[in-house]
């Protein structure tokens, strides 16, 4: 059923088997010079999906990013590196390490995701145009049925040379609209059924 305000549908199933892939919730975001961002609230979604898909027995891959150049706050040994609070993960839950944007290049997670016989895959994290954009357009391309949950991302203002200037929403609002269809569903957690 469509939401009429909005043409969202209003419930979303989380079937046995799926699978939460939590993408950068690392500490770097948090630093100031990361510039503005829009969706202050997105921590607290994603730690609120994290607690859902473990309470329901299901599985979350954490996704974090390790900087190959030794001066970026996502290098490894940096306290930026680390996984922001809401998103630490629990034992046994699978930590998967990359150094490009997409986390299936140089990584298992195809071979995760297949394993577990083609599941559901929700997507969030940070930013939405950088590297959960990147990871669910190749998730859609490897044929997972993939779901952004749009309200645990966020993104940051971006800027051209010229100095044109992007805003943060605007920045998450286009990326979502580019991956709408195309490449996965996008829900909002409210949305989404257990």
């Amino acid at each position: 059923m469509k939401n009429m305000n909005d043409g969202r549908e209003l419930k979303v199933n989380v079937s046995e088997g799926s699978v939460l892939v939590v993408i950068d919730v690392q500490k770097a975001y948090s630093d100031i010079s990361m510039g503005p961002r829009n969706n202050r609230d997105a921590e607290s979604v994603i730690a609120r999906m994290i607690d859902s898909f473990r309470k329901k027995g299901l599985r979350v891959v954490h996704v974090r990013h390790d900087s190959l150049n030794p001066n970026s706050l996502f290098s490894r040994g940096k306290g930026t590196f680390d996984f922001m609070d809401e998103a630490r993960p629990m034992e046994g839950e699978t930590v998967i390490t990359k150094h490009v944007n997409s986390a299936f290049i140089g990584t298992n997670l195809e071979n995760i995701l297949r394993g577990m016989g083609k599941p559901d895959v929700f997507y969030l994290g940070f930013t939405t145009d950088y590297c959960v954009s990147t990871t669910v357009r190749m998730s859609g391309n490897l044929g997972f049925r993939s779901f952004v949950v749009e309200d645990g991302c966020a993104a940051f203002e971006r800027k051209l040379d010229d100095g044109t200037v992007f805003p943060a929403d605007l920045v998450h609002k286009v990326n979502i609209a580019s991956l709408k269809g195309e490449f996965a569903e996008i829900v909002k957690s409210e949305d989404i059924q257990f």
